[in-house]
C-alpha cells in the first residue's frame, strides 16, 4: 500500500503542501487538523500519515496508534471547547457519506441546539426476526475473522 497517494488532499496535509490547513497536532503515525467546513466550532480530524483509503484497510498497528491520538486529541478538543459532548464519527464508502477517500476520524464537540442536529433516525421499524437474523449472520462472521 502506498504511504501517499499524488490526488489525495489528506495526503498533501501529511506533505504539509497544504498552506491554508490548520492543524493542530501531529506525531509520526497522524495529523490533526480542522475541516474546512466544520460542523460546529472545534470540529477537528485526525488521519494516519499513512494513505488508507477505509477502515476496511486499516491495520491493526495503525489502528492502535489512529485510537490513541483520537483519545488525546479529544481531550484537547474538551479542554479547548468545554462541550457538553462529542461525536466520534468514522465513515466509509460513499453509502457513509465518506468524500475523502483517505481514513479519517471526526471529533465533533456538542452543545444542545448546535448546528449538527441528530445523528441517528428517530425511529426505525424492523422486525424482531429481522434483527435476529442480522445478529446471527455478523456472529458468524465474526467467528470465521477470529483473531486475524
Amino acid at each position: 500500500m502506498p504511504t501517499s497517494h499524488h490526488d489525495c488532499p489528506f495526503c498533501d496535509i501529511v506533505r504539509r503542501s497544504d498552506p491554508d490547513v490548520r492543524e493542530v497536532y501531529r506525531d509520526e503515525h497522524v495529523v490533526a487538523f480542522f475541516p474546512t467546513e466544520p460542523a460546529v466550532l472545534g470540529h477537528t480530524m485526525i488521519a494516519p500519515r499513512e494513505h488508507i483509503p477505509d477502515l476496511w484497510s486499516l491495520h491493526e498497528d495503525v489502528a492502535a496508534h489512529l485510537a490513541r491520538a483520537t483519545v488525546r486529541v479529544a481531550s484537547a478538543v474538551r479542554e479547548a471547547t468545554e462541550p457538553k459532548g462529542l461525536n466520534i464519527i468514522q465513515s466509509n464508502g460513499e453509502a457513509a457519506t465518506q468524500t475523502v477517500f483517505h481514513l479519517h476520524v471526526h471529533l465533533v464537540p456538542r452543545w444542545d441546539g448546535d448546528a449538527m442536529g441528530p445523528i441517528w433516525p428517530g425511529e426505525t421499524d424492523f422486525t424482531e426476526e429481522a434483527k435476529d437474523r442480522m445478529q446471527e449472520r455478523v456472529r458468524q462472521a465474526c467467528r470465521r475473522i477470529g483473531s486475524r
